[in-house]
């Protein structure tokens, strides 16, 4: 989530409880946040130059995510949200691949 640079911080803490609050509602749960910091944009959006970033790790039922895009996009704090699906198969340990053996 990008939220606009001129936040303070206790201003952010509010608005993250409100989306830990709005992902418990959907009946999900919130495993980290990570606050990025402020960070410049490529090229002026909505004549802004910079947003704070904040990562949200949750987890969440897949029919329940539409509903809280809805919910972000009625929130004026956030600049934008972007929800995406983490890969699992990343967090597993990669399998050894199999000897090869020569014959003769």
């Amino acid at each position: 989530m990008i939220f606009l640079s001129t936040a303070k911080e206790d201003f952010l803490e509010k608005n993250i409880e409100r989306i830990r609050g709005e992902i418990a509602k959907l009946n999900g749960s919130v495993q980290d946040v990570q606050a990025l910091g402020l960070r410049a944009f490529a090229r002026p959006l909505k004549k802004k130059d910079a947003g704070i970033y904040t990562r949200i790790r949750f987890s969440m039922e897949p029919a329940n995510v539409n509903p809280l895009r809805a919910r972000l996009k009625l929130n004026e704090d956030i600049f934008r949200a972007q929800i995406v699906c983490a890969d699992m198969r990343k967090k597993l340990a990669p399998t050894p691949p199999a000897p090869v053996q020569a014959q003769a």
